[in-house]
């Protein structure tokens, strides 16, 4: 079965939109990787100021494959720093929204979706 990477970004209220206007912007970015099979930027409502981003892979070989190309630029040049950092030339990068980043890794091992009628 699947993989699951979830981003858990650390973002200061007065980043989150920035962070979201950042991510909306690079849209498309992953949609196309060989072995991409799904992503949401999830906001904070509850009274934490952390972010999570959600992907799911077919396996993590895939995963390793877009870190290592697309998500390489899509991170800032970083493995996981301080997400959706936008454009701009290396030297000329806008500030990290996100104060920390962790990366967590899951397994699928059940799922389930709605019923078919």
């Amino acid at each position: 079965m699947s993989i699951v990477k979830i981003n858990v970004l650390t973002v200061p209220e007065e980043q989150r939109e920035t962070l979201e206007k950042r991510f909306a912007a690079r849209a498309g970015a992953v949609e196309g990787s060989d072995g991409f099979e799904w992503f949401e930027l999830l906001r904070p409502v509850e009274g934490t100021d952390t972010y999570l981003v959600y992907t799911r892979w077919r396996t993590e070989e895939d995963f390793q494959r877009w870190l290592a190309g697309r998500g390489q630029a899509a991170h800032g040049g970083g493995a996981h720093g301080g997400g959706a950092q936008g454009g701009g030339a290396q030297g000329d990068r806008p500030k990290p929204a996100a104060t920390d980043a962790t990366l967590w890794s899951f397994e699928v091992v059940q799922q389930t979706g709605p019923k078919q009628a």
